[in-house]
């Protein structure tokens, strides 16, 4: 078995389910020191308990997390950084959707909040690790949905109007601006940050098993055929995090395990720039409220 991740860490969101408990099956199988972030407490530790013993790899553990609260998000950061002096990859990978518009308990849309704010709160708190570490990487998942997304900076994090499944596809919209603006603030670390689409993934999330409304069921219903297992759905994330060839892509959102050019608002530098502004303000106030 190789052990070619041995002393490097990572640390994976969304780990329990589909394609981040796939990836993370594969960071455990090679060695690598792993921690997963979850929120339902049985079940995170029954994943925790599945990649040990699967693995062989004692090297692993777990942190309990809200990801829709920035302030749990911090808090989740600084005890990782508490029991880690570096970090080789960060995961970003939870997600959600929706049927029914939800405000979040920080007073942002929960979609945004949880697909996209709760990567921006969590990159940022580690991000000095990262900048010390040689070689680190970031990857964030995105979506093919990206194309149908339409951000707008005044409405996005905080309107439940004229909701609908376009909540999702502009979430994962701005994991690409987000990526794009990281890269560009990382310019000179040799830190890498790359996001990725997976296609249509069979699992709980997309819909399979799980009521999203009359519209969506049936979209995936449709799709289940085509759709690809969570394995497979995970071959870019594990490429982008682990493989040297992937290690000279920067800022680039990937299909395949190829660079991909997203729809034409993700193409947007100023746009970039002004959802991270908003995105350090939101998060900094959430913070703020909840201490």
């Amino acid at each position: 078995m190789a052990q070619d991740l041995a002393g490097k860490v990572f640390l994976v969101t969304g780990a329990t389910d589909g394609i981040g408990k796939a990836a993370a099956t594969e960071f455990a199988r090679r060695g690598a020191t792993l921690t997963i972030v979850g929120r339902n407490k049985q079940k995170t530790e029954q994943v925790l308990a599945e990649l040990k013993a699967g693995s062989g790899n004692p090297n692993i553990e777990l942190l309990l997390c809200d990801l829709s609260r920035m302030s749990d998000v911090k808090r989740v950061a600084e005890e990782f950084k508490a029991r880690h002096d570096r970090l080789d990859v960060l995961v970003n990978n939870a997600g959600a959707t929706f049927k029914k518009p939800i405000m979040g308990p920080d007073g942002y849309e929960l979609t945004f909040a949880l697909n996209h704010l709760a990567y921006f709160q969590l990159t940022g708190s580690v991000l000095d690790l990262l900048r010390k570490t040689p070689g680190a990487r970031v990857v964030s998942t995105s979506s093919a949905m990206q194309a149908r997304g339409r951000l707008d900076l005044a409405k996005t994090p905080t309107s439940l109007e004229g909701w609908g499944p376009s909540a999702y596809a502009t979430s994962k919209l701005a994991n690409i601006l987000f990526t794009k603006e990281l890269q560009h603030r990382l310019t000179g670390t040799g830190v890498s940050a790359n996001c990725f689409e997976p296609g249509m993934v069979r699992t709980q999330f997309g819909g399979f098993g799980s009521d999203q409304g009359f519209l969506l069921n049936l979209v995936y219903a449709l799709a289940k055929p085509f759709s690809v297992t969570p394995e497979q759905g995970a071959d870019s994330l594990i490429w982008l995090a682990t493989a040297p060839e992937a290690g000279s892509l920067k800022g680039e959102y990937v299909s395949k395990r190829r660079p991909a050019t997203p729809q034409k608002q993700a193409l947007d530098s100023k746009l970039a720039a002004d959802l991270w502004e908003l995105s350090e303000r939101l998060c900094a106030r959430a913070v703020s409220r909840a201490a």
